[in-house]
């Protein structure tokens, strides 16, 4: 008996310790926010009590960074002391009568299977013990990367931010300034204070003119946090609009956290803006440091903007102007209208830095599309696929099916899960994205049916044929539709993306 204890106790720990990975893998999803990660727990209950863990589904792997590893071990200890402790409590009972002896090996199976049940929690816990040491750790990278940026007076450090666009402009702008500088750029979206942290202990050497920083925020205080770390002399704002509202409530307080790269510049500081946006213009107006403030629209008020501009399925041609009569016609691979906007701030940036306006040129003409952001794959099979599954908001939702538009042959198909994190707007918002794809799209493939609801309820709204509609639960059962439905010179358009843990 004692034999079949301790086994039972081992096979315990080893299902265990494999359904603790998948709980430290959704707390990494989720930035190791405890509270972000007990939210999840309460939306997703079918999968906090199921037996199986849905990693199949999860785009973005677990990484074992030396955190995950404590995390996970912290965890483990746990699990091992509570199950030593059921073992040992068992034991006390094998000599007693065999009916005694088997009523506690099933108390002991059924306390290990409320142990398995109850991992998310015990992850949570985890986390919450951990917190003063990864503070203490977090802070120490922290403030050997600040010091780093101290110690180099030589060095041009660009923030940007924006609730959407950041990435892209982060990227024109290091490809511009490559024609004269040596830049070091954040990859992908490295935005958090230990990313950046990573980025500049790990990166960032004396070879370095320029470091082009992407700043990233899901509350007040963030933007600050990463420009005090990154010390800007140069802070762009490319959007502002509602994109992480659960967290940040309103507009308003994306407003003032956005600010916050702003008041973080020098005195010395050059602060730019893209104009044309509501939110931005009124920043930019109470703004007393030196500001560039760049556009499409009110353009005598602008001090960079573009014009004559050919928006086409192949990209752009355009010609940008300064206010004192410089211009040059550029075309670009990148398709859509809102990338001349993001263009346009990396413009900003080269002029600063005395970059001249054939330089400029090279920059903007050698730029190569993003991934996930409104890029074209051709896959040989002659439908052409666009992917712009990298974010969700109205803004971007709304120029892919600006750049969908343009496409003069085949069939136009797109396939969604809808906007999500958009708090009390995120009804309003896919209704609107559904009339808006009732205008373009000959087929519509849903993924998931209550959230998608909104957008549905916009397509009828425009009497969209339902027949043409396809309701899924998963990209595979998209690609399957696809398939069946797509033929030689269709575009399928892919926008929007979700959480890599989201679910209905």
């Amino acid at each position: 008996m004692l034999i079949i204890v301790i086994i039972i106790g081992i096979m315990a720990l080893v299902f265990i310790a494999n359904r603790s990975k998948y709980f430290l893998h959704m707390l990494q999803l989720e930035g190791y926010n405890s509270e972000q990660f007990q939210k999840w727990i309460n939306s997703n209950k079918k999968k906090v009590f199921s037996l199986k863990n849905d990693n199949n589904e999860i785009k973005k792997p677990l990484v074992f960074t030396n955190r995950a590893k404590r995390l996970y071990l912290t965890n483990m200890i746990f699990n091992i002391i509570l199950v030593a402790l059921f073992v040992l409590k068992t034991r006390n009972f094998l000599e007693a009568p065999p009916a005694y002896a088997f009523f506690a090996l099933v108390i002991l199976i059924a306390l290990l299977g409320i142990l398995y049940y109850l991992q998310a929690f015990l992850m949570l816990i985890s986390n919450n013990s951990l917190k003063p040491i990864e503070k203490r750790i977090n802070m120490g990278f922290y403030e050997q990367a600040q010091e780093k940026i101290k110690s180099r007076t030589d060095l041009i450090v660009v923030g940007i931010t924006g609730s959407f666009g950041k990435t892209s402009t982060k990227f024109i702008v290091g490809n511009i300034l490559e024609e004269k500088f040596k830049v070091l750029n954040t990859p992908e979206s490295y935005n958090t204070p230990m990313g950046l942290s990573k980025v500049i202990n790990n990166e960032l050497t004396h070879e370095h003119n320029v470091f082009i920083a992407e700043l990233g925020a899901r509350n007040i205080g963030d933007i600050k946090e990463v420009a005090e770390l990154v010390q800007p002399k140069i802070g762009v704002i490319t959007s502002i609009g509602p994109t992480h509202i659960e967290t940040f409530k309103n507009i308003d307080n994306i407003m003032k956290t956005k600010y916050e790269l702003i008041e973080e510049l020098p005195t010395d500081g050059v602060a730019i803006f893209n104009y044309d946006n509501e939110y931005i213009k009124k920043l930019a107006d109470k703004t007393f440091k030196e500001k560039i403030l760049y556009g499409l629209e009110d353009i005598e008020n602008l001090d960079l903007y573009a014009e004559d501009i050919e928006v086409s399925e192949f990209g752009s041609t355009f010609t940008i102007k300064d206010k004192d009569g410089n211009s040059i016609r550029c075309t670009t691979k990148l398709l859509g209208k809102h990338n001349i906007y993001n263009i346009l701030a990396g413009v900003a940036v080269a002029r600063l830095l005395d970059l001249s306006f054939d330089e400029i040129k090279n920059g903007i003409e050698s730029l190569e599309p993003i991934p996930h952001r409104l890029n074209i794959i051709n896959p040989g099979t002659g439908v052409i696929i666009i992917d712009d599954a990298f974010n969700s908001n109205p803004i971007g939702s709304k120029a892919a099916l600006e750049v969908l538009s343009q496409f003069k042959e085949g069939r136009k198909i797109i396939v969604t899960p809808g906007m999500v994190e958009l708090g009390t707007m995120e009804i309003e918002a896919n209704k609107e994205f559904g009339i808006n794809i009732g205008k373009v799209c000959d087929y519509v493939i849903l993924i998931g049916e209550k959230r998608t609801k909104p957008i549905y309820d916009g397509l009828m709204e425009v009497n969209y044929n339902k027949d043409n509609i396809f309701i899924v639960n998963t990209l595979d059962e998209a690609t399957s539709h696809i398939q069946k439905l797509a033929r030689p010179k269709d575009i399928v358009l892919f926008e929007n993306d979700l959480p890599d843990n989201y679910s209905e």
